[in-house]
């Protein structure tokens, strides 16, 4: 069969159905990120679609991202900012897609394009296993769960019980998450993501969002911010103040997802993206979940592999400046800086 590829035209339920009955389609790539992604940093959206040339039906969708600035470059991302995306279909108009793609960052002198990929994909592009997630299977009852985890962790989400942390979820929280956020990130050097992105996906996808705060008299010192699709529950951002590093409430954040999740029926936990081996890596294995590769599939411009990192090469004395930074200047500055860190 003949496939045409162009901008995709259609609508969003057509988008989002399509995309609903693929092997490997994750949150983000339904069409409401559009908006999101275009609404809160401005980026330029390119939706592609390829489509049976007689009939029109939809053979595979791409949703790819341009993010471009001086500091950083000029990249081509489906998903920026966060961990899967990637053409979706039968594997002709995957391959359609993915050298559709590969033309646009071509015509436009592309730095990088990166197609962040869930699964394995039928194109000719180098594929990168830099980063990978952790996924754990959820019973039906959390009494099996919490029988299953390892003594370790049990007697660590007890801890900051004794000492009366409690937590509470709902879109109230999306504004003391974003306190505990914008400092962990502070301390680890990082711009954190401007506020207004966790509204716009709360305000776009409100059954989907699960945001949760853990508060130590009356503080928010630990939080989470889960997305749902499907059976699946991705724990997508999470972070903790390092003053309180010894309550360890960042461990019943978690495990009150997790007992969330099963009531809503969900059936797997992911953990969300970390590098190999690293700190947030051994953390995420300690439930007993397995590690699973993502595939994220490059094709660079002067042997560029990978999107920029601000704590690793040119950028790794800007990382060590801001750690430096008080809270307030950190959260007025990282949004401009972030946005162009895909």
């Amino acid at each position: 069969m003949t496939l045409r590829v162009a901008p995709f035209d259609g609508s969003a339920r057509e988008w989002d159905g399509f995309v609903q009955s693929q092997r490997g389609w994750s949150h983000f790539h339904l069409a409401g990120w559009r908006q999101v992604v275009e609404n809160v940093f401005g980026h330029e959206c390119l939706y592609a679609a390829a489509r049976d040339a007689q009939s029109g039906a939809l053979r595979a969708v791409l949703p790819l991202v341009r993010v471009r600035s001086v500091l950083f470059g000029h990249y081509l991302v489906s998903m920026p900012f966060v961990n899967y995306g990637g053409p979706l279909g039968d594997d002709d108009g995957v391959r359609a897609l993915a050298a559709w793609a590969v033309q646009v960052a071509d015509a436009s002198d592309v730095k990088l394009l990166e197609l962040r990929s869930r699964c394995a994909l039928p194109v000719p592009l180098a594929a990168s296993h830099r980063k990978i997630t952790v996924t754990l299977p959820l019973p039906t009852e959390s009494e099996a769960l919490w029988r299953s985890l390892p003594a370790k962790v049990r007697s660590q989400i007890r801890r900051p019980q004794k000492e009366g942390v409690t937590v509470r979820f709902g879109a109230d929280q999306v504004a003391p998450f974003h306190d505990v956020f914008s400092v962990h990130m502070r301390d680890l050097g990082t711009p954190a993501q401007p506020r207004r992105l966790f509204e716009a996906i709360v305000e776009t996808f409100p059954d989907d969002v699960h945001v949760g705060c853990a508060y130590l008299h009356g503080r928010p010192i630990a939080c989470g911010f889960g997305i749902r699709w499907g059976d699946e529950l991705e724990m997508t951002w999470a972070s903790a103040l390092r003053a309180h590093k010894q309550v360890a409430a960042n461990m019943l954040v978690y495990w009150s997802l997790m007992e969330r999740a099963i009531e809503a029926g969900v059936r797997t936990f992911n953990f969300g993206r970390c590098t190999p081996g690293g700190g947030t890596h051994r953390f995420k294995q300690q439930w007993g979940g397995s590690d699973e590769p993502l595939w994220w599939y490059t094709h660079a411009r002067g042997g560029v592999a990978t999107t920029p990192s601000p704590d690793a090469g040119p950028y790794a004395l800007g990382a060590r400046l801001w750690r430096r930074l008080p809270v307030a200047a950190a959260r007025a500055l990282g949004p401009s800086i972030v946005r162009c860190i895909p």
